[in-house]
């Protein structure tokens, strides 16, 4: 795989991460391209009504690789997260793995990301994870990532996505939406983004609407053109979102 990467050095796309941000990437993947993108600290804190909830995971873990010039498959896990529910004085926590997520990306115009770029991303999720932080039946959905340059500086990305998930009371599922729209520019090495993102769960027993305001910086080294390092900051705007969530995390290109 590096050899091909290699002679074919000249014609490679640009770097294009998943990471950072809420939100999916149209790009995909040069054809036996491999990228490794990992979650060193993904921390959510939500306070309120004498409840607080501490939602910590470390390594959470994308791999993608380039099945062709236009499709790219995907697998995600999360090694390790620890939820901290503190109720009126009572303290419960729950550890473990996550789930294992799959996924293809089908780039439907521009897979190297560049002008007007639009991709369709199924994916299922596997019940693999902890009891308490995964999901106990299979979940899946689709994405439709759109890039739309704006200028010469900066662009506009959008993720609808739809999603079918368990209900709370453990028989049958309902739909669940999101999008995350965002506008993004460069500053020399550095990409830096805003994004506003909102998901609504029609779960049978009450719907709920979650919603956030983000901040995303990413940064290439000039030295290390096939490393990315990128933080986050996601800040909720209703009771029912964390109040502070904040991640770190890096992305390799091989």
């Amino acid at each position: 795989m590096l050899v091909l990467a290699g002679a074919a050095h000249a014609q490679e796309r640009d770097f294009c991460a998943d990471r950072p941000g809420k939100g999916s990437p149209p790009c995909v993947m040069d054809k036996g391209r491999f990228q490794a993108e990992v979650g060193g600290v993904d921390a959510a804190f939500s306070r309120g009504g004498g409840v607080s909830v501490d939602d910590v995971s470390y390594g959470g873990l994308e791999l993608r690789l380039g099945l062709s010039s236009t499709v790219e498959g995907q697998l995600t896990w999360t090694a390790h997260e620890r939820v901290r529910t503190k109720d009126h004085g009572v303290v419960d926590t729950v550890l473990g793995a996550g789930d294992l997520g799959a996924a293809l990306r089908w780039s439907l115009k521009n897979p190297a990301g560049d002008g007007l770029s639009v991709a369709v991303q199924p994916y299922v999720t596997a019940p693999t994870g902890a009891h308490g932080i995964g999901s106990d039946v299979w979940q899946g959905g689709v994405v439709v990532p759109v890039s739309i340059p704006l200028n010469s500086d900066w662009s506009l990305s959008l993720s609808p996505q739809v999603e079918a998930r368990e209900n709370a009371s453990g028989a049958g599922r309902h739909a669940g939406y999101a999008l995350a729209g965002g506008v993004g520019r460069a500053v020399g090495p550095v990409n830096l983004g805003a994004e506003l993102w909102v998901d609504r769960d029609d779960d049978p027993t009450g719907h709920v609407t979650q919603a956030s305001f983000d901040l995303t910086a990413a940064w290439t080294p000039k030295q290390l053109h096939d490393v990315q390092l990128d933080a986050s900051a996601y800040v909720g705007l209703n009771r029912r979102t964390p109040d502070l969530e904040l991640v770190v995390g890096l992305a390799h290109w091989f």
